[in-house]
């Protein structure tokens, strides 16, 4: 993990990742993820960054597409939009949880969000 960046735990399964520098969050709050991540991902450094980046800004894309079009996909499943930009260097850690957040998603709601499938 880089120093700059938090990574805490919190209770019910949240996931929480911090980068004060550059002034941004982000929560994950998905039943039994940590728990996937824990014991079924790729561990770190397995894909480089720009492996997880290229994956990312297309899930995300079609995901926030999704939230976007509440009347075609289920409204619980897309509730909020993500925002991931693709001219900011989150770094490794981010890129790798939100990476396997979206491989986790996929695989457990039985959703595809782009043209290949999540790989594990």
């Amino acid at each position: 993990m880089e120093n700059k960046e938090n990574l805490a735990i919190m209770p019910k399964d949240t996931l929480r990742i911090e980068n004060k520098e550059l002034e941004y969050e982000v929560i994950i709050l998905e039943p039994g993820f940590n728990m996937w991540l824990q014991t079924t991902a790729k561990p770190r450094n397995y894909y480089d960054q720009s492996y997880l980046e290229t994956r990312n800004r297309i899930w995300v894309t079609n995901y926030n597409i999704r939230v976007s079009d509440r009347g075609s996909y289920h409204s619980q499943l897309y509730e909020l939009p993500i925002d991931y930009q693709r001219t900011i260097d989150y770094g490794y850690e981010v890129n790798y949880l939100l990476y396997n957040y979206l491989v986790y998603f996929q695989l457990h709601y039985k959703q595809r969000l782009g043209m290949f499938e999540p790989r594990l």
